[in-house]
């Protein structure tokens, strides 16, 4: 099932939060900036010791002083290339598989690929959805798949698109 829940990614009771980051693993947005604030320093100490990830890369952490089990970082762009549809697209896809082989039952994640330049916000949208779809589709977990937009513009689209899908 796939939801849209207007709140702070990192205070959804969910078992991991996808959080977009740069090869380096920091973070590219002020929802990965907050969820990084709210993981505590351990997770910066965890993140210094693996280096850089290439891009569209997903690794997998534990999330520190999270309400969350698991926080998995998705590189959608480096210092050097900007975010694009195709490595948020990789980015994505390998955050689900993160999430699948470790048996992941719920997952939340901020709308990504909505960043300013790389696409019209609908078809960036319709792009995340169509990949969640797809992995339900797959009936690989996790299943529970948690939209969180931090705007009520965000959320409207986003429930929009959504229930088109579904016929509503």
């Amino acid at each position: 099932m796939i939801r849209v829940v207007l709140a702070r990614l990192h205070e959804m009771e969910v078992e991991a939060i996808v959080c977009p980051v740069r090869s380096d693993l920091s973070p590219v947005s002020a929802v990965s900036r907050d969820v990084a604030a709210a993981a505590g320093a351990a997770i910066d100490e965890r993140l210094d010791t693996l280096g850089s990830l290439p891009l569209g890369g997903a690794v997998m952490t534990p999330s520190s002083e999270l309400t969350t089990d698991f926080l998995i970082h998705a590189v959608v762009m480096s210092e050097d290339e900007p975010q694009t549809e195709a490595t948020v697209r990789r980015a994505l896809r390998n955050a689900l598989a993160r999430a699948a082989d470790w048996g992941v039952d719920s997952l939340a994640l901020p709308p990504l690929g909505m960043s300013v330049g790389i696409a019209e916000p609908e078809d960036s949208a319709r792009v995340l959805i169509e990949i969640l779809q797809d992995h339900i589709e797959e009936g690989r977990p996790p299943l529970d798949l948690v939209i969180v937009p931090s705007t009520s513009y965000e959320e409207e689209l986003f429930t929009r698109l959504l229930n088109a899908d579904r016929g509503a």
